[in-house]
């Protein structure tokens, strides 16, 4: 016999009236209360969220900031960057952060300089 879940915390959210009464509607039709309803979709998205851990976004973001640091340093020792080449760089860490972490975490972190963003 399996042991019921035992739920101790609680999410709440303030809706109009015209929004309660559509979503009451939404669960009579499933034969359940809004609440449970609300729970079910809420609970439903865990499956579509991408498993990222806490970890990885953390490393992710340090990562992006290296990579933007030491690509301003060694712009700034050729003689510094115009607001565009900035924002050029601010783009590219943003696309390659994720993929570098996720890189490190599995521990194929390949070449320095490519790891460094400076590839």
């Amino acid at each position: 016999m399996e042991k019921p879940i035992l739920r101790s915390r609680s999410i709440g959210t303030k809706v109009s009236d015209e929004e309660y009464a559509q979503l009451e509607k939404l669960a009579e039709a499933r034969g359940i209360t809004p609440g449970e309803w609300f729970r079910e979709v809420v609970l439903g998205q865990l499956a579509t969220v991408p498993a990222e851990s806490a970890e990885q976004v953390i490393l992710s973001e340090v990562l992006g900031l290296r990579m933007l640091y030491l690509n301003t340093v060694q712009a700034l020792g050729r003689g510094g960057q115009t607001t565009e080449e900035l924002q050029k760089l601010i783009e590219r860490v943003d696309r390659e952060k994720q993929r570098k972490a996720r890189e490190r975490l599995s521990g194929q972190s390949g070449d320095r300089a490519s790891a460094e963003g400076r590839g």
